[in-house]
Order: C-alpha cells, then sequence, then structure tokens
C-alpha cells in the first residue's frame, strides 16, 4: 500500500511564516516590479528568485517583513543585478550591479533556456558541423547529436575574463532515447558565448577517434532478461504516519523543524530542535548544502576544464525532480510542492519536490539480562526530508535522517551516468577505467559542503577539536593500555580549517559553555565525519583555487549573513578564491559566539564496468550526534512494539520463532 499526501501550494492558506518560502503570488508580485524597473523587458531574465531570509536577530524582533531576493540578467548585455524587494511595501529596497567584469569575475548562474540555446548555436556553427562530418556524420546524424553545455571553468584566457561562457561536448546518438553517452564524440569542443549568440573557440583534434558505437541503453523496454523472481514488498502504516506538518512546519516524535527551498541549495531545515522533557531545545538554526563540485583528472581537450559547481553554476534546487514522475520513497509520503521562478520570472509550482517519510531502521537498542531473564529490545525509527536533483548526466539524492535519539544525519546519494571518453581501438584509457570497448570512464572526485548555522541551546557556541592518543608508558600506564582524548579549543577562523584523521579518530564537539549538563560539562553534539577525499588537484591550479572550500573538511566560521555559500555566491566562470577560504582569513573570533560549522565530504570515483550505464548508488555524508546533550538515553522511552512484549528467556525463543513464521517483524 503506497499512502501519498500532497501539500496544498504549501502553506498558502494561512499568512506566510518569515521562513517559508516564497508564495507563487509573492514571486509574480517581486518579478513584476523589478522586471519593470529593468532597462529592457524583453531581455530582462530571472536567475535567481529566493526568499531573503531573516536573520536570528531579526526573527527574535517579530521579524523583518517578507523579503525577496531577485537576480536578474539582462540577456543582451550581460548586466546581473540584485534586487532586495520588501513584499510588504510591495517596493525595491536595495539594488546592487554585480561587477562581473572585473576580476576574479563570476557570474550569474545558467538557465535552462541557456542549454538549448546553447545547443541551437552549436549546431548552427560551421566550423563544428565539419567537425562532425570529419567523423562521418551526416547531416542527419548531427540533427540528432545530442551537445552538452556544460559551465566552462576558468583559465584565464582572454574569452572568459568577464565573459557568460559555457564549453560544449557532444554525443552521438541514433534516436532520442538513445544513451549518447555510449558514444562521445572525443576531441570536439566549442566555446559558446551565451551573450552574443555564437561560439568563440573550437577545438578539433587530430587524430580522429572513433565514436564508439555499441549501444548501452537502460531503459525498462529494452532490458532483455528483466528478473522474474522478485516478491512484492509492503511498506504500510494503516493508522498513518506520526509526523504532523502544518504548512512547511513538521512536527515528529520530540523533532520539530521549518522545511525551506532555495534555488541554489534545494532543501533546507530551520530551527531545528528536539523536545526534552519540558525543554524545547534549540540545536540547529539552519542546515543546507550549499555547494558541491566534480573536478575530472583528464588532461586531454574534453575534460581537462570540467568541474562543475553544481549549487553555485546550475542550481540544485532548479533541477529537483518533480517525484510526480516516479517516486522514490516508499511508505505513507508527505510531498511538498515548491512555487519557482522560470527564467522569465513567472512562477509555477515544483510538485512533489520535496519527500517525507518514516522508515524502520532496525534496532534502536537491545539487551538480554540472563541473570533474571529480562530481555528488551526496542527498534528504530527514523524521519527521512529528501530531494533529488539531476544535474546533466549524474543524479543527486540529499537526505537528511532525524533519529529517536537524536541524531542527525545527511546522506548524499550518487548516481545516474558517468562522464565517458572515447579511447581509440585496442589503446587502453590512461586517465581512469575502461567502461566497454573503445570507451573509458574518466577519473574524478565530488565535493559536498553542508553548512550549518549552530544554535545549541540558544546563545554562543564552541567547536572543540579532540584525538584519541595513546598515553606513554609510565607510572600512570603501567600496562601500556592507557589511551587519552585531546582537547583543542577551535577560538579563531584559523585555528578551525582542519582535516579529519582516521588514526586518530579526530572528531569535533559543537558545544555550548553558557550552559550546563547532568554530569556538570556542557551540552554538547559531536560531529561524526565520515572517511571522505580532499582536493587532489595540484596547489596553484586553478580548479583548487576555484573549489577552496574541499580542501579542508571541517571549517568553522563566525556568523555573517553574506556569507552564504562555500564557493562565494558567483563561481561560475570565476577565477578562484572566494568561498570558505576568504571568509576563514578574517580570522574572526568563533568562541562563545553566533557559528557556522561547515563540513566538506565527498568520493573519489574511478570508473568500472559496473558502472556503465548507469551508476549503482555510492553513498557519502556524515552524522551529528549527541555528547552530553541529554541526560540519559534519549531512546530510552521508546514504547515496546505492539507485537512485542518483556518476555523470560524461556519464553523468547518460542515466540521469536513463532514471528519468524508468520513473517512478522
Amino acid at each position: 500500500m503506497l499512502d501519498i499526501v500532497t501539500s496544498e501550494s504549501s502553506a498558502q492558506v494561512a499568512a506566510p511564516h518569515p521562513l517559508d518560502p516564497l508564495t507563487a503570488e509573492e514571486i509574480a508580485a517581486a518579478c513584476t516590479l523589478v522586471r519593470a524597473a529593468a532597462s529592457s523587458v524583453e531581455n530582462c531574465r530571472f536567475p535567481t528568485v529566493r526568499l531573503e531570509e531573516p536573520t536570528k536577530q531579526e526573527l527574535a524582533a517579530g521579524g523583518a517583513g517578507r523579503r525577496a531576493f531577485v537576480l536578474t540578467l539582462d540577456v543582451a548585455t550581460g548586466e546581473a543585478i540584485e534586487h532586495i524587494v520588501d513584499l510588504g511595501r510591495n517596493e525595491i529596497i536595495a539594488r546592487k550591479i554585480i561587477p562581473n567584469r572585473e576580476a576574479p569575475y563570476g557570474q550569474p548562474p545558467v538557465m535552462l533556456e541557456e542549454f538549448f540555446k546553447c545547443e541551437a548555436v552549436v549546431k548552427a556553427d560551421p566550423g563544428w558541423r565539419a567537425a562532425m562530418i570529419r567523423r562521418g556524420l551526416s547531416d542527419q546524424d548531427i540533427a540528432l547529436v545530442q551537445v552538452d553545455p556544460f559551465s566552462s571553468g576558468f583559465f584565464d584566457k582572454e574569452f572568459e575574463r568577464g565573459a557568460r561562457i559555457v564549453r560544449a561536448v557532444s554525443y552521438f546518438r541514433e534516436h532520442l532515447q538513445d544513451n549518447g553517452y555510449a558514444h562521445p564524440i572525443e576531441g570536439v569542443v566549442a566555446v559558446v558565448d551565451l551573450i552574443g549568440g555564437k561560439v568563440i573557440d573550437l577545438t578539433d583534434e587530430s587524430p580522429i577517434v572513433p565514436i564508439p558505437r555499441k549501444k548501452r541503453n537502460y531503459g525498462a523496454h529494452e532490458v532483455e532478461n528483466p528478473r522474474t523472481d522478485i516478491k512484492p514488498l509492503h511498506i504500510e502504516q494503516p493508522e498513518g504516519a506520526s509526523f504532523k506538518v502544518d504548512g512547511w512546519k513538521v512536527d515528529w516524535q520530540k523533532w520539530s523543524f521549518r522545511v525551506g527551498f532555495t534555488p541554489r541549495e534545494g532543501l533546507v531545515l530551520h530551527q531545528l530542535a528536539y523536545q526534552d522533557g519540558v525543554r524545547k531545545r534549540s540545536l540547529i538554526h539552519r542546515a543546507s548544502v550549499t555547494e558541491m563540485v566534480v573536478p575530472y583528472a583528464d588532461p586531454n581537450a574534453n575534460h581537462f576544464w570540467k568541474s562543475a559547481f553544481d549549487a553555485g553554476e546550475y542550481g540544485l534546487g532548479m533541477l529537483a525532480n518533480a517525484l510526480k514522475l516516479g517516486c522514490d520513497c516508499l511508505g505513507n509520503i508527505h510531498y511538498f510542492d515548491v512555487p519557482a521562478a522560470d527564467s522569465k520570472g513567472e512562477p509555477f509550482v515544483m510538485q512533489n519536490a520535496i519527500c517525507m517519510h518514516e522508515e524502520d531502521y532496525g534496532i534502536a537498542w537491545k539487551h538480554y539480562e540472563f541473570r533474571n531473564d529480562l530481555f528488551e529490545v526496542r527498534r528504530s525509527r527514523r524521519l527521512v526530508i529528501s530531494f533529488f536533483a539531476t544535474v546533466g548526466n549524474y543524479d543527486y539524492g540529499f537526505y537528511w535522517y532525524l533519529y529517536q535519539d537524536g541524531t542527525i544525519q545527511l546522506e548524499t546519494k550518487l548516481t545516474g551516468i558517468i562522464q565517458t571518453a572515447a579511447v581509440q581501438p585496442g589503446e587502453t584509457y590512461k586517465w581512469g577505467g575502461m567502461v566497454e570497448d573503445n570507451l573509458g570512464g574518466p577519473t574524478h572526485q565530488h565535493f559536498f559542503n553542508v553548512r550549518l548555522h549552530m544554535d545549541l541551546d540558544g546563545g554562543g557556541n564552541t567547536v572543540t577539536e579532540h584525538d584519541f592518543v595513546p598515553r606513554p608508558w609510565g607510572h600512570d600506564n603501567p600496562h601500556g593500555n592507557v589511551f587519552d582524548v585531546t582537547t583543542r579549543v577551535l577560538s579563531r577562523e584559523r585555528d578551525a580549517a582542519a582535516i579529519a584523521n582516521g588514526e586518530t579518530g579526530r572528531f569535533w564537539k559543537i558545544s555550548n559553555p553558557n550552559e550546563t549538563n547532568s554530569v556538570g560539562n556542557a551540552p554538547a553534539y559531536k560531529l561524526v565525519v565520515n572517511p571522505s577525499p580532499l582536493m587532489l588537484a595540484q596547489e596553484g591550479s586553478y580548479v583548487r583555487s576555484r573549489g577552496g572550500f574541499a580542501t579542508k573538511h571541517v571549517w568553522v566560521t563566525a556568523f555573517d549573513a553574506s556569507e552564504k555559500y562555500a564557493s562565494g555566491d558567483y563561481p561560475n566562470v570565476h577565477a578562484g578564491g572566494d568561498g570558505l577560504p576568504r571568509y576563514a582569513a578574517q580570522n574572526r573570533n568563533i568562541e562563545n559566539a553566533d557559528i557556522v560549522v561547515w563540513h566538506s565530504f565527498g568520493h573519489t570515483h574511478v570508473c568500472k564496468p559496473e558502472d556503465f550505464p548507469v551508476m549503482p548508488v555510492e553513498y557519502a555524508g556524515f552524522m551529528l550526534k549527541p555528547t552530553g546533550f541529554f541526560a540519559a538515553n534519549a531512546a530510552g522511552d521508546i514504547p515496546r512494539d505492539r507485537n512485542s512484549r518483556s518476555v523470560l528467556a524461556g519464553e523468547s525463543n518460542a515466540r521469536n520463532e513463532s514471528c519468524c513464521r508468520a513473517g512478522k517483524t
């Protein structure tokens, strides 16, 4: 059984909360106002329209009124302007021209309409068409070629400085649903000026690498021998879900939070709190993934420049999947519809963009006491809040998990189709792994960065760094078995940029030094960092400079409302040096302060045959676990399952065998 509940315009019945995403009516009003003030209404586009969120302080003072952030781009001149619109007063209260023609440059994100414009420009270019003909393609073949616009990177070429460009690579297809990534056209790269509407640079390499022609399609209608032995698996909640939804506000078990959404980040969690007895305790004011970058390790023409910043250069939220096309979740589902603006500033609704459901997660805790035959077990349940974004060839799932014991987890799921490279017959691909005859997959890395504006028990927070180290032999360690936990208080921003260390089990604690827990210490949460790579591009390379956030696992900065993104505001065609390295260079105080914890994590991908034609899911992420935050196991009050009871050991085995035979959980 599949139960689905969809939000009705997501909180548009009542007046919006100050943190609710913009309504369709607010989007229309803001864009209408800004469009009317544009120098050219016809050429005015809207790469980003979102809520301008109030700060903690503004919220505490009753809010600052509803405001919209509206970024416009003149597609004839390339001029980009930021606007702040006061929706209550229906007026533009701030306006700022983006100086993208000055170093270090930077452009608004690539819009969907520019994807289609790029393809049309490339296919009309005589040089590109000649390159296709040289590779044996006819005019009919060329019509079906898939042209992928790709954010261009930056290498300080004259045509890159202050320009709005993309690089385009191409793939052969025999029909529209043919998997083009099985047929890359190697050695041809077009640089497209999106403002001028023309190809301004073209690479056409010799000798020609033949186009791989073997079909590698994956649609259900093309799978010749699907499995026939899979029996139905039903996830049922006959009494409905345990969560309560009021517009964008969610209550589940002892958790409460508000759901948000932006074109760049996608899913945002606001005001995450946990009910601890009579206290509703704040944990995180705002949590989101603000950036990701995917640098490639092939030095050849089709690949060396690939380092897409999928949030800042495209927008994870703008590319979110509408799950009405196909459900990613199981059980009793609540969907959130998200109002958004298209490139012309017209509102539309991203239906079923956010999915929320509960799921069983095995054992929460268990003990069998053989001395008195007491057997107790509790099953864990978690709340899942998720969305998926498709960025060209790759698909990324972002799953926030809340657990009954107070644990918070973010899991990213990486799937989709790898980038591919054509290989000369009889040769082995040097820059990655072979995935098929004449077809390689370039080695690359995926880096994500999550921004956690902490609010642990309100007030100032402090981060400490800890390592496990062996204690030297001595009178206090006569058997050599003692080890210690070191503590380093991170007082300034430059102290805090750090790398994880699996050998010492390095971890970080976020605490509130103004409060005292049940054993006399500061209440805290522990940042549990999973094994994760760092940026492997060389010091001095442009990709390393542009993706500086991925050179450290952990950063801590003093809160500044203008420092929203790990890569800076405009990474598209940006020369680098922005974002976290710039923020942290200010070396502000971060001890007992209003702080933001940033965590970079990811995956290094050496491609293999099993990754093609569609890659099985890879996982990356982290956890935040209570560490002295509660006085006891916060999941200790989970009631017994209705189908179980506390039993003596002699009864336990018989009952468990009966449950197994009956197929019960």
